[in-house]
């Protein structure tokens, strides 16, 4: 179990939940994201928390913004970081916060597979942590994940498109980051519908690490070499995008009688590039949801309350028929 903050934190939290004021984020060792017009506040501004970001996306920023909108709400002080995809950056800046005295962390980590020293230095200083977005492969009891099943991500994903392909076709996956649950579960979700369906093969996959540039250069590659490819099923929309760009400089079509594509997150360029008629699946990670609900768990950690060890954030499957509704 987390440590209890004491007298302090418990007054400070009961005063953040009878005020709505603003508290404008600071930066603590990194990118500061903070609004211009958010307003300094008193009372719950006693309570700050610290956040890293591995970086500042589309998507994350998007989370980051949803963190923001909730410590307003709550009258808390939230100081937002990033650490440039760097795992030690990211040790560094968790450190920092420590130092700094915060009542809680919210991580969402660089590296799923080496966030054991973060998660230690906070549980050492007897700091409320919660991980958010991103699993870490080893997360002990008592530490919470604000975040959504990412298998189940690839699944509903490959599902859609495979059902448009008709069961047919050469699939090749684009992955995030090969060091993130995510891209390791949602790559696996793909992989196991593909292997349902008889007529379809993974002929490639490759990891884009979630960018868009990255995304199209190895689809140009793939396109290139001669591949006859049918599916392209991508971890995040931003790769999937950057595959989009790449098929239609290449002159190919897309959609059912060309490439079907599919992609992650329903960010608002995916859905941009879904109503023209070039996206064909994506799925939709509750940014806000999960930022809002990370702030959340800290906030009951902080007043001594029990958070469950995981707190899920549904995904939902997005297509042209229920686009509609997302955006």
């Amino acid at each position: 179990m987390i440590k209890r903050r004491g007298f302090k934190a418990l007054a400070a939290f009961a005063a953040a939940a009878f005020l709505l004021v603003g508290c404008s984020s600071t930066d603590g060792g990194g990118s500061d994201t903070s609004s211009s017009d958010s307003t300094g506040g008193s009372g719950g501004g006693d309570v700050t928390i610290g956040a890293t970001f591995p970086i500042l996306d589309q998507f994350l920023q998007t989370v980051a913004d949803a963190m923001q909108s909730k410590a307003d709400e709550l009258g808390v002080t939230l100081n937002v970081v990033a650490a440039d995809e760097q795992t030690d950056t990211q040790l560094g800046q968790v450190e920092n916060f420590i130092a700094q005295g915060v009542d809680a962390i919210l991580v969402i980590p660089v590296d799923t597979d080496a966030a054991g020293p973060m998660t230690q230095a906070a549980q050492d200083a007897g700091v409320p942590l919660v991980y958010v977005n991103r699993k870490p492969s080893d997360l002990p009891a008592g530490v919470p994940y604000v975040g959504s099943d990412s298998l189940y991500a690839g699944t509903v994903e490959m599902q859609a498109l495979a059902e448009m392909a008709g069961g047919e076709g050469n699939v090749v996956i684009l992955i995030g980051d090969p060091a993130n649950e995510a891209a390791v579960q949602r790559t696996q979700g793909c992989k196991d519908v593909v292997d349902e369906n008889p007529g379809m093969t993974v002929t490639k996959e490759q990891a884009g690490n979630w960018y868009r540039e990255e995304g199209q250069n190895i689809m140009e590659n793939w396109i290139q070499s001669g591949d006859d490819i049918k599916v392209v099923c991508a971890n995040n929309d931003e790769m999937a995008l950057g595959a989009i760009n790449a098929i239609k400089a290449a002159g190919i079509s897309l959609g059912a009688d060309g490439i079907l594509v599919g992609g992650v997150d329903a960010t608002s360029d995916a859905l941009a590039s879904m109503e023209a008629g070039e996206l064909s699946v994506t799925v939709f990670q509750d940014a806000a949801g999960q930022g809002a609900g990370g702030v959340d768990a800290a906030m009951t950690l902080i007043g001594g309350g029990i958070v469950d060890d995981y707190v899920d954030i549904p995904y939902q499957l997005v297509t042209p028929d229920n686009m509609a509704d997302f955006q």
